[in-house]
């Protein structure tokens, strides 16, 4: 339609410009070419007046045409927004569902073959101890019929050290079996029996290396190592204000020939003199590794705190096991924390600088402890992957020193926050300091006011998964007894703590 229209037009043109020549040429007498040049003329004003007559009417016709089409490609783009949108909801769904069935079967069949597996060893063992209290009754051996059955040393050391935990039901099922006095310096038995003589959870190292010369306490901290008497003993760290346990922080504990607890705050200082805190660094780094693992069997956002010296990262042949030992085990690597002293950080050298850098390459990150002034430089402590920094809650809330710099104590937390630092208040003890600390936005706290340290269930020190090469790094040595088949991963809390955590107060 818009081309005949075009052609009639220019058909126009023509007669009124051929039309315009010969009215020179008849009229006025022009000569023939002098009538061309007029008729071509007019026809050339003709068409430029056109074209510009024109020009409006195409631009509204084209923005037309590219509104329209920009209306379309909107009413796509909706379209395919909300398909997305459905896409996602489907799948989202369909990975709940499968998650949920999995979870129930896994809820159902799980309790069962454990269970099955503790009576299976239970049995084993009472069968054992009946066998030799009629040996002994046949023997003429009893002077008198005892009152309760009497488990032999050898099958309590067996049950103790058996990978295994003794669930709620199978406690209230069979009856506690007492201890031999040589066991009576326990805590708590992993398979719930209860201990003849209590005794206090700690004792001092006054008491445990009372009397005895420097090189005296070198010598029974060595034989400790070599006979595996170094136990791990949990903390919680613990979120603000809802207290829930966020994170664990693992500390040593040393058991001296004569059943004694020693803290670590009292035997570290004797390690260093002695030259094995490489060796309490190895042995505690394997164990947090084994915790965390079972940790992640239900709650894969809880982590672990393990603290660690200098010392261990300027001796390059236990750096060298620890740092293959950690790249083996790179998958849990945002749940285990390193933790250094504050005075350790800043006293560190080119080689543990070196050292600090291959752990962060294998991506570790860091945690400041014992912090005894709040000079910090959180550029620096960022770019060395520090991720945590524990501040004693009386440090901050102390107001005599003032501000720090520029920043004031109660911006202290967002501050470093901004670097991507999380600041625990540390050394909690009462309530009314967690009221003060919470109007300095802290997110979490740490203290006696939530949970004493307590021990770690033998079994939790057990590796979870088979093809993962653990260093030999066991529970406690006991007796040997018949191979006890290892039982299927069970929830942390069931497994790690020998006695529960307090309850939440919020």
């Amino acid at each position: 339609m818009m081309r005949v229209g075009t052609v009639f037009i220019a058909i126009c043109m023509a007669l009124v410009a051929g039309s315009a020549g010969a009215i020179v040429f008849l009229r006025f007498g022009i000569g023939p070419w002098e009538s061309g040049a007029v008729a071509l003329a007019t026809l050339l004003i003709l068409i430029l007046i056109n074209l510009i007559t024109s020009r409006p009417q195409d631009h509204s016709a084209i923005s037309e045409q590219i509104a329209s089409l920009s209306q379309g490609t909107g009413d796509l783009a909706r379209q395919v927004t909300a398909m997305e949108r459905r896409l996602i909801a489907l799948e989202t769904r369909i990975d709940k569902t499968a998650e949920a069935n999995a979870e129930a079967v896994r809820i159902v069949t799980d309790p069962l073959a454990f269970e099955m597996s503790e009576l299976s060893t239970l049995v084993h063992l009472l069968a054992n101890a009946v066998a030799k209290q009629t040996e002994l009754t046949e023997q003429g051996q009893l002077a008198e019929a005892p009152a309760a059955l009497h488990v032999p040393e050898q099958t309590v050391e067996a049950v103790a050290a058996a990978p295994v935990a003794m669930s709620e039901d199978a406690e209230t099922a069979l009856p506690a079996i007492p201890k031999t006095p040589a066991r009576a310096h326990d805590n708590a038995d992993p398979v719930g029996t209860q201990p003849t003589a209590p005794r206090p959870a700690t004792v001092t190292a006054a008491a445990g290396f009372i009397g005895q010369s420097p090189s005296e306490q070198a010598a029974a901290i060595h034989r400790a190592i070599d006979a595996n008497r170094f136990d791990v003993y949990l903390q919680p760290i613990v979120t603000l204000p809802q207290r829930k346990v966020r994170f664990y922080e693992a500390v040593a504990r040393l058991r001296t020939e004569t059943g004694e607890i020693v803290p670590a705050a009292d035997f570290i200082s004797r390690a260093a003199s002695a030259g094995v805190l490489p060796k309490i660094d190895k042995l505690q780094l394997f164990r947090c590794v084994q915790i965390v693992r079972r940790l992640h069997v239900k709650h894969s956002e809880v982590g672990v705190f393990c603290n660690m010296s200098t010392e261990t990262l300027a001796d390059a042949a236990a750096f060298g096991v620890i740092l293959d030992f950690l790249e083996a085990n790179r998958a849990i690597a945002g749940s285990l924390l390193l933790e250094f002293s504050q005075a350790a950080w800043r006293s560190m050298g080119p080689i543990e600088r070196e050292s600090i850098a291959a752990l962060a390459e294998r991506g570790y990150h860091f945690s400041l402890d014992n912090v005894t002034d709040l000079s910090l430089e959180p550029r620096d402590l960022a770019q060395r992957h520090v991720r945590y920094i524990k501040i004693p809650g009386g440090l901050l809330l102390d107001r005599a020193g003032g501000q720090i710099g520029d920043i004031d104590r109660a911006d202290l937390s967002n501050l470093l926050a901004r670097y991507g630092i999380e600041v625990i208040a540390d050394r909690v003890e009462t309530e009314a300091v967690v009221v003060d600390l919470l109007d300095y936005d802290l997110r979490y706290g740490q203290g006696f006011l939530f949970s004493q340290p307590r021990p770690v269930r033998a079994e939790a020190l057990q590796p979870v998964n088979e093809n993962v090469a653990a260093p030999a790094v066991t529970a406690p040595p006991a007796a040997t007894s018949a191979p006890v088949e290892k039982p299927p991963a069970l929830p942390a809390a069931r497994i790690l703590m020998r006695t529960p955590l307090v309850a939440n107060r919020m």
